[in-house]
């Protein structure tokens, strides 16, 4: 029991070193909660799932839970900026495949020959990037993912919601106080367009 709690201790003051080099990129002081970490996972539908992407992977606090539920042969691409933080994931997660800029969503999928994702979980600060970089994020998000496909993606606000409505319909939006700070949970399916 002590060793998960110095654990948690280590990955909390990893995360928060983090933070305060670069706030803008990783977006909170403390890593996501289990609580938010099983909310965003519980609302895929796993045995449906053959390639995915987690966008702003961090220390791993969702990514920890993706290997016990996607089936065995299912391509999992992970994005993180922070080169040290990536380095980590890499080792922790060797299956996975890792990659440095949500920008280049489609250029990772291309490398690992990937048409189109089924599933994209996004931890990324959305309102600390410039409008044109959340644009462009967009973009690439909705062109990865197939038709119906899902994106699910947590934010501290509900400042996102009319963007994400352009793009996606969104199913359900949900609360999750036990988080620091507390978020909120989009579940969201591509829109297609006319």
């Amino acid at each position: 029991m002590s060793s998960l709690i110095v654990a948690k201790a280590q990955e909390i003051a990893l995360f928060l070193s983090r933070f305060l080099r670069k706030p803008n990129q990783i977006g909170s002081v403390l890593p996501s909660s289990k609580f938010l970490a099983q909310k965003m996972i519980a609302s895929v539908s796993w045995h449906q799932v053959d390639s995915m992407a987690e966008l702003g992977a961090g220390t791993g606090a969702i990514t920890q839970y993706i290997p016990k539920a996607v089936k065995k042969n299912t391509k999992v691409l992970l994005f993180e900026k922070d080169p040290y933080l990536r380095s980590l994931l890499e080792k922790r997660y060797s299956n996975f495949y890792c990659y440095e800029d949500c920008c280049e969503l489609q250029l990772g999928m291309q490398n690992e020959k990937i048409e189109q994702l089924d599933c994209i979980l996004c931890g990324l600060p959305f309102f600390n990037f410039s409008q044109p970089i959340r644009d462009q994020l967009m973009a690439q998000i909705y062109k990865s993912l197939k038709p119906d496909g899902l994106f699910i993606a947590f934010q501290y606000s509900q400042q996102m919601k009319k963007q994400l409505s352009q793009h996606f319909d969104i199913e359900e939006i949900l609360f999750v106080p036990m988080n620091v700070p507390p978020a909120f949970v989009y579940i969201c399916r591509k829109k297609e367009r006319c």
